[in-house]
């Protein structure tokens, strides 16, 4: 009587409910780490993480061209 649940888990998952939510969380690990992925790919073409030789030049444009979309906005 000291173990009620003979045959389950620590979870208390039966066999089948354990496949079905490590199913579930696989596949939505995988969805995840697919949009993570290309999260950081847009990142990088927006603003590469390493900067080349000149540096992170192209900084100094990004005022003048917040000022002109600011100005379409008004």
């Amino acid at each position: 009587m000291a173990d009620a649940n003979t045959g389950g888990s620590l979870s208390g998952l039966k066999q089948n409910e354990a496949r079905e939510f490590h199913a579930v969380f696989v596949t939505s690990f995988i969805i995840f780490t697919v949009i993570a992925v290309i999260a950081h790919f847009l990142v990088w073409l927006w603003r590469p993480w390493f900067p080349g030789v000149e540096g992170y030049s192209m900084l100094g444009d990004t005022t003048e061209k917040v000022v002109s979309l600011m100005s379409y906005l008004a």
